[in-house]
């Protein structure tokens, strides 16, 4: 070894001088070495060996071939000191490549000249190695529709993408020039033909949009109508991923993740709003406002990392630059607390006081925890977003903004694992909208009903639901509405013929995505149209669920709309508008809220309540309606039924009759259909047009009557939106007057 490596044969055993001094190398110098057969020196050719060792780079004898991932590296790309140790020749006369480690190795692509040679160690991608592997083994909690919100997944895919983000002083860039290379590459290897499918499908849903309004003003700074523009589309292109994915069989080890895919897919695209961070309130945004996904708050300019929960910027002292925070979530991961709504006790972050497979240690006074302690000397406004609990889905988090506060003090307490960590104390700013207040709030109605001011009835269904519907009066005297009965369906005189009969499924497990076998998937276009939370995939012009017919039990993932009521309703006076709608828990956007059950008007009967002027409480499913999109352009289309449907719910029905109209309404309707022996029974669903806090009124756009009597029959709309057009046709109770 002293001679050099592949200057003489390999010593034999025993001829070997143990007390010379080795030239120790580091591993990947090391060369393989050959042993020569009898009689023969390691530079001759062999001559009738009995075997052939052929070097990894080749040339191959007849019936060999080359194979990955032994790929010769070009001479420019080896280190020197691996081109001066390969004067040796073996074989076939041609140099054995040095070896390189095993994590190194990616699956070429087909560019030409492309080589997978070592190219000096990389501290961002032996990261997101290692997150690759720590996910495959820990296992992770699955939320939002059954994605995981690890950071070790989320970081895993994201360095799989290339995120475009034109901010220079974003703290959510991964890696500089080198890792969004290795991260274009690694978005090669995963499925070329799923890669291509998805982002086919993406840029032809992308082009139905207005995108040309996302100017750079507009990027720079947003406004109301830009960041609610942005979320739907984001929400309806992960909606759309979901349903391709949810088709597939799931690949071991492998999160699938259509909210990091889809926001990373309006980012390379430019379509996002409030880029330029800011400290303070974001344009746009409103205290109360809440999110389910971590991307949808990068979209809009809230909080730009994606998984870090401090975000912050430099600003310019004189000479000197310095951090300050401008955000911070609070979701949990550390021992953040406070009895008191409006006072966050915030915890620093590093010292992997959360992880279960690291060793923990001290908190530095660094990148995020020191952009906190100078923004207490700076005493400037900070945005705090609080992670909650999703009722819906028990292993989930909604993200509420819960406005602007100001750090108070700092100090450095032992923690559980006892290291040091740092607390940050912030107090809220007064004066602003209830946010995480009301949610207390309403924990303690859930606990205690009787501390809900206003109640008249604990439960204005009597039972009829699975969850209580509460009637409450906060505003006057009125004790309630008038009487009716309350059932929770639709009563339909007689079933509709079937335009197209089919089979009954016999899922006896429920109908499960990908099942090409199963009719009732194959009768909505070979996808299941819900997810498992209840979140309707895509806007159609019919939804086609499970009949009575079907052998799948009543918790099928297509009997969404049968289930009944899945978050707390209330029933309130309203100032205004009469009595309305709206909901203890958050909504997020997709999610089935009720259906419509009142009585079926016959058709010759139809005209004859549209002659008489007392149509409240009655639901027109021939009117036409606005699209759903907050800005022209795009091809989302009103729904479209095969039978005309009018529902009386005067007498009789259920909390949709409540409902009240908006010209901007955050609730849309959707024709159901379940077929029972080649007959078909038609309802009315309602699903949220976008996430819908708590104690938000729910609405929907009663639509417009086109006939000759449509001008008789207006009233002044009492709705109060921006983009209100004055006047209306009828409804179904007080929001027209």
């Amino acid at each position: 070894m002293e001679q050099g490596l592949g200057s003489e044969s390999a010593p034999t055993s025993g001829s070997f001088d143990k007390s010379r001094v080795l030239n120790v190398k580091p591993l990947r110098c090391l060369v393989p070495i050959f042993p020569s057969p009898p009689g023969m020196s390691a530079f001759s050719t062999p001559q009738g060996a009995p075997f052939v060792c052929v070097p990894p780079s080749g040339p191959f004898p007849a019936g060999a071939a080359p194979f990955y991932p032994f790929i010769v590296p070009t001479e420019s790309q080896r280190p020197a000191e691996q081109n001066a140790n390969q004067a040796g020749h073996y074989g076939f006369n041609k140099p054995i490549p040095s070896p390189v480690p095993i994590t190194s190795f990616r699956t070429p692509t087909q560019q030409a000249g492309a080589a997978n040679g070592y190219t000096g160690p990389s501290r961002r991608s032996s990261r997101n190695r290692m997150v690759g592997i720590r996910s495959q083994l820990e296992g992770t909690v699955m939320e939002e529709d059954g994605y995981s919100d690890s950071q070790n997944q989320s970081d895993q895919y994201l360095s799989s993408f290339s995120m475009h983000i034109t901010d220079t002083e974003d703290t959510s860039k991964v890696g500089g020039q080198k890792g969004k290379s290795q991260r274009q590459t690694r978005s090669k290897q995963q499925g070329n033909s799923s890669d291509v499918d998805i982002d086919a499908v993406a840029n032809n849903f992308l082009s139905s949009f207005n995108l040309m309004a996302f100017d750079t003003f507009r990027r720079a700074d947003g406004d109301s109508e830009s960041v609610g523009y942005i979320l739907l589309i984001y929400d309806l292109l992960r909606r759309r991923i979901s349903k391709i994915e949810d088709a597939k069989d799931a690949t071991p080890g492998i999160a699938r993740r259509p909210d990091l895919r889809a926001g990373t897919i309006l980012m390379n695209k430019g379509v996002r709003t409030n880029i330029k961070k800011r400290v303070g309130a974001v344009p746009g945004v409103e205290v109360g406002d809440i999110f389910f996904f971590r991307m949808e708050m990068c979209l809009v300019g809230l909080h730009a990392p994606s998984m870090a929960g401090i975000d912050y910027m430099s600003v310019k002292i004189t000479v000197d630059e310095e951090p300050v925070a401008v955000s911070i979530v609070s979701s949990g991961g550390y021992e953040d607390n406070g009895e008191d709504a409006d006072v966050l006790i915030y915890s620093g972050q590093g010292g992997n006081m959360y992880s279960k497979n690291k060793e923990t240690s001290d908190q530095k006074l660094e990148r995020g925890n020191l952009a906190l302690e100078k923004s207490l000397h700076r005493a400037n406004e900070v945005r705090v977003i609080r992670g909650l609990r999703d009722v819906t889905n028990p292993t989930g988090k909604v993200y509420v903004y819960d406005g602007l506060y100001k750090i108070q003090e700092s100090w450095v307490e032992k923690g559980k694992s006892g290291c040091n960590i740092f607390k940050y104390k912030l107090v809220r700013i007064p004066g602003q909208p209830e946010a995480f207040t009301m949610w207390k709030s309403i924990q303690q109605w859930k606990e205690d009903l009787t501390s809900r001011i206003g109640v008249i009835l604990p439960d204005l269904t009597s039972g009829a639901e699975n969850l209580p519907v509460s009637l409450v009066n906060d505003v006057d005297d009125e004790k309630g509405p008038a009487y009716f009965t309350y059932f929770p369906s639709l009563k339909c005189l007689k079933p509709f013929d079937s335009p197209k009969p089919s089979l009954s499924c016999t899922c006896l497990g429920g109908c499960q995505p990908g099942d090409t076998n199963c009719p009732c998937i194959q009768r909505n276009g070979g996808f299941l149209p819900y997810t498992a939370l209840g979140v309707l995939l895509s806007y159609q012009s019919l939804v086609l669920e499970c009949g009575p017919s079907c052998s799948c039990p009543p918790n099928c993932r297509n009997r969404m709309s049968q289930a009944g009521l899945r978050v707390c309703l209330e029933v309130f006076k309203s100032k205004d508008k009469g009595w309305g709608l709206r909901s203890w828990d958050p909504i997020r956007a997709g999610a089935f809220i009720c259906e419509y059950a009142g009585e079926v008007i016959d058709k010759s009967k139809a005209e004859e309540f549209e002659s008489e002027y007392e149509d409240d409480y009655i639901f027109y499913a021939t009117r036409t309606y606005q699209p759903l999109g907050g800005m022209p352009g795009d091809s989302i289309e009103p729904p479209k039924i095969p039978f005309p449907l009018v529902i009386s719910a005067k007498n009789g029905g259920n909390v949709a009759r409540f409902m009240n109209h908006s010209c901007s309404p955050n609730v849309f309707w959707q024709p159901v259909l379940r077929e029972n022996n080649n007959e078909c029974y038609l309802h009315i669903a309602f699903y949220a047009i976008r996430h819908i806090p708590p104690m938000k009124e729910l609405t929907y756009d009663y639509g417009i009557i086109q006939n000759d009597k449509a001008d008789q029959r207006r009233k002044k709309c009492f709705c109060g939106s921006l983009k209100c057009r004055g006047m209306g046709n009828g409804g179904t109770d007080l929001s027209y007057s």
